[in-house]
């Protein structure tokens, strides 16, 4: 683990997204939330949540850090939905972990709830860092 204990506790902000491929039909499926699992959308969210929290026990270099604010939002393309995630933290290291995590385990569980609609017509792609704030070097990716 890195040793941070000589950093600024800062306000550090990072802003994550994936974007989930479907065929047309589905992705409307998943609008109406009429899925035969139930409501992809909200669990999704709900699975997120816990993704971000628990990045520390998945990747074994990461620091436990208080979750203090986390906003996932969905934006519909034809064929796609991006999981936009953006998380929130006053500490001494950054969250950028934390928001690539929740936005690949929302994907994750969308996917999942889409495979009895989609079957392998589904893919996960561009897990990106979009934005991050508040550590010694800020980013932000230019727009495609």
């Amino acid at each position: 683990m890195r040793d941070v204990s000589e950093k600024s506790v800062t306000l550090r902000v990072a802003v994550a997204q994936a974007i989930v491929d479907m065929p047309a039909a589905v992705l409307e499926r998943l609008k109406a939330r009429t899925l035969d699992k139930g409501d992809a959308l909200e669990i999704a969210r709900a699975a997120a949540i816990l993704g971000a929290k628990r990045t520390w026990e998945l990747l074994p270099l990461c620091h436990p850090l208080p979750i203090e604010r986390l906003d996932l939002r969905y934006e519909f393309g034809p064929g796609s939905v991006t999981v936009l995630v953006e998380v929130a933290t006053h500490a001494r290291t950054g969250v950028e972990m934390e928001a690539l995590t929740a936005a690949s385990i929302g994907a994750l569980t969308l996917y999942d709830m889409l495979k009895p609609h989609a079957g392998t017509d589904l893919a996960i792609r561009q897990v990106l860092l979009l934005k991050k704030t508040g550590g010694k070097s800020d980013f932000l990716r230019p727009p495609a």
